[in-house]
């Protein structure tokens, strides 16, 4: 037996735990304050099993099981103010005004094809409703995140209005935000920066893996100032809960199973919470991985092959006064980037990379001097990345080590002010490298600090915030006289602000826009590097003397919501003095590489998003989605590269409790507006389809997808992809999904 099969009937066998597993743990009575309810499907009065209640303000959760039961831990004095999802029904915000286990909470799920936007965090003081956010947010989670899981947190992504992907091969997807990519978009897990090096390369994949998520975060545009520098295109969080927040009563999670004929490929995951007492909930989670050479409509994309898995656990102590936690999760992928690009090996380069990473916290959530609450994160991650040419030659070696430490205190009811935070951010990085690619050792150290408040005043909601950093990158080999320029110590530093406002003009109406300055530091590829990078098929050289890009940027948005319609519409302008990028020399290295070289100029980039969801009788969800961007530089109005062209979906979705059916269009116009290395890409429509079923079996809620991708078999071309000089995307697929939430 190859060891493909094995691995795949490991992870068949992983998927089916948690079907059988909620039988060993037993349920435990509830431990100090706490809110009990019971959750129904109003049109049976059946309870309902796997739906979610988050606890507003906090983020705190919890999972019906079985019987249609929940119990969720609440701080403070009433009310509070619980957010309940589920699958195939509208979720519904309950107030509860007090926590007797006499009064139980009892909810009827109405079902309903136009869902109440979902709760978001990032960027804000509190959990609250993307409807009520002064900038421009999504959430990915429940079904919609079943039925668009793929290999990469970029694919999945996708769909969303304003996100693309950009690529050497299926394994290396990145996200890109308003055609902003790389360092400018910041990736979390749960908060804390992943770490890895794929801001420094478009052969780097990023470092984490969605299949166990329980949702996906996107903030689009730069006001995310608690998340630090570089955000200049805006901030994905990927929200597992590894440290558990929440008593736990019994044992609960998720189990995924997912294949693939595309690349044969099939996936396999398992989180689950478990209570060694209600007051200490562990956390675990695994996920694997693998899959062969994409297949196109033009024969199959060779070495695009991807094997990774992940390990994680997690576990807190929890009180009154608040809780101490800690987690630790493993990585590892190995994939391969195809061949045939100029100076690239023919059979293209094989990747190894690992990542492991560790993280404590604290959380006090009584009242200390000003502050409602105290929160520090300390997080270490290590990093190694190899490159190997054939047949087994070490081409490029990275390797990253982060330590850092965030300590944030919220308040609420100070002055005018609804609600605010202070707090500060440090960090130490060591990069080293070895192999073909030239850069020297280096240690980079950053500090932040930085207040946010929001205030409500009527119809009014404003928000603003400001942010001072500070870092130093400081090259273990100096060399005055070096062919780039002077290598040495570089001190960088900037402030940057925010200011959002949202109107809520009537029931169902909002204008907003928000204002920000977000600043970004050279990475350390762009200021040092010499040499060949040949997992890219590149020669880089870097430029010393770079100095911070500096953004400032603007977003103006409409929203409509109601019972049968909701929309956005945004407009946006950003401008970015010393905008770095790599660009061409027009000369060819000693070993036949082109010569890219970093350099900063002033550009900007202006565009729109909009969103539409329509339901113009029982079920039946007609939406729309369009996005554009223009990049150019501002001097001379030449395009920037790797910029997306227009882009579109429409869908009509019939969705009811037990199934969903949908009929999807995407297009993207033809880009002729073109990078100094680019060449244009033709316009392309392509059609998916996808249905699903879901049943409660046993008291766990099992759902079903299945989903064909370019239903057509279209030939059509990414143009953020550096693969369309070799292959087209991927030809007609199917994709078959099978979740179980016990």
């Amino acid at each position: 037996m190859s060891i493909t099969s094995i691995l795949r009937s490991i992870l068949f066998v992983l998927a089916a735990i948690g079907s059988v597993a909620g039988s060993v743990f037993g349920q435990e009575p509830a431990q100090g304050p706490h809110v009990e309810g019971l959750i129904r499907a109003a049109e049976s009065g059946e309870p309902l099993a796997g739906a979610y209640i988050t606890l507003v303000g906090s983020g705190r959760t919890a999972v019906t099981h079985g019987d249609g039961h929940f119990h969720i831990r609440v701080p403070g004095s009433p009310p509070w103010y619980l957010k309940i999802e589920r699958l195939g029904y509208g979720s519904v915000l309950v107030r509860v005004d007090n926590r007797t286990s006499a009064s139980l909470v009892e909810v009827s799920l109405e079902p309903a094809a136009l869902d109440v936007p979902g709760l978001v965090v990032i960027g804000s003081m509190t959990t609250r409703g993307t409807d009520q956010a002064p900038h421009p947010v999504d959430v990915l989670a429940g079904e919609e995140l079943q039925r668009r899981l793929q290999e990469t947190l970029a694919a999945t992504l996708a769909g969303e209005p304003g996100v693309t992907a950009t690529s050497m091969g299926p394994a290396t997807a990145r996200p890109v935000i308003r055609g902003l990519s790389g360092d400018r978009v910041l990736v979390l897990d749960d908060g804390v920066r992943v770490g890895d090096v794929s801001n420094s390369g478009a052969d780097h994949a990023t470092a984490t893996d969605v299949s166990a998520a329980r949702r996906v975060e996107v903030l689009r545009g730069p006001a995310a100032l608690l998340y630090g520098g570089n955000a200049l295109g805006g901030v994905v969080n990927i929200i597992r809960d590894e440290i558990p927040t929440d008593e736990v009563h019994h044992f609960h999670g998720t189990s995924t199973l997912q294949g693939r004929t595309v690349n044969g490929g099939v996936m396999g995951s398992v989180s689950a919470l478990m209570p060694l007492s209600a007051r200490v909930p562990v956390r675990f989670e695994f996920t694997g991985r693998t899959g062969g050479d994409l297949d196109t409509p033009e024969g199959p994309l060779k070495n695009t092959q991807i094997d990774n898995w992940s390990a994680g656990a997690g576990s807190a102590i929890l009180s009154n006064w608040g809780s101490v936690g800690a987690a630790f999760r493993y990585y590892q992928n190995n994939y391969g980037i195809p061949g045939g690009f100029l100076g690239g090996h023919t059979e293209g380069v094989r990747i190894e990379m690992e990542r492991t990473s560790s993280r404590a916290r604290l959380s006090l959530d009584q009242p200390v001097g000003p502050f409602q609450s105290i929160q520090g994160d300390v997080a270490y991650t290590w990093y190694r990345h190899t490159e190997i040419e054939p047949p087994d030659i070490l081409g490029t070696f990275f390797k990253r080590q982060v330590i850092s430490g965030d300590l944030v205190g919220r308040h609420s009811g100070i002055t005018s002010f609804t609600s605010g935070a202070v707090g500060l951010r440090g960090a130490f990085e060591r990069h080293d490298f070895a192999g073909s690619l030239s850069t020297p050792d280096t240690r980079l150290s950053t500090l932040g600090l930085f207040a946010l408040e929001e205030a409500t005043l009527g119809p009014f909601t404003v928000e603003g915030g400001l942010r001072w950093d500070w870092a130093r990158s400081d090259p273990l080999q100096k060399d005055p006289d070096s062919d780039i320029g002077d290598v040495r110590a570089r001190t960088f530093q900037a402030a940057s602000g925010s200011f959002g406002a949202l109107w809520r003009v009537t029931d169902g109406v909002a204008l907003g826009g928000s204002l920000a300055r977000a600043f970004r530091i050279p990475d350390v590829a762009e200021l040092y590097s010499e040499g060949p990078h040949l997992a890219a098929y590149i020669y880089e050289v870097g430029s010393p003397d770079l100095d911070t890009e500096v953004g400032t940027g603007f977003d103006l948005f409409l929203r409509l919501g109601g019972d049968h319609l909701r929309a956005e519409v945004t407009a946006f302008h950003n401008r970015i003095s010393g905008y770095i990028y790599p660009r061409e020399t027009g000369d060819t290295s000693r070993v036949q590489l082109p010569i890219f070289q970093f350099s900063g100029e002033d550009a900007r980039l202006t565009g729109f998003e909009g969103l539409m969801e329509w339901n113009p009788w029982d079920g039946l969800v007609l939406s729309g989605s369009t996005a554009y961007v223009r990049g150019s530089l501002v001097d001379d109005d030449l395009p920037l590269p790797l910029i997306p062209p227009l882009q579109g979906r429409v869908a009509a979705h019939l969705t009811k409790p037990a199934w969903f059916v949908r009929i999807e269009g995407v297009a993207a116009a033809r880009q002729d507006r073109l990078g100094e290395f680019e060449g244009p890409t033709a316009g392309y429509v392509i059609l998916n389809v996808s249905a699903g079923v879901r049943h409660t079996i046993k008291g766990r809620l099992n759902a079903l997808t299945l989903t064909m991708e370019n239903a057509t078999d279209r030939i059509y071309r990414n143009h953020l992809s550096r693969v369309k000089e070799i292959m087209p995307e991927a030809g007609r697929g199917f994709t078959i999904t099978y979740r179980v939430v016990f």
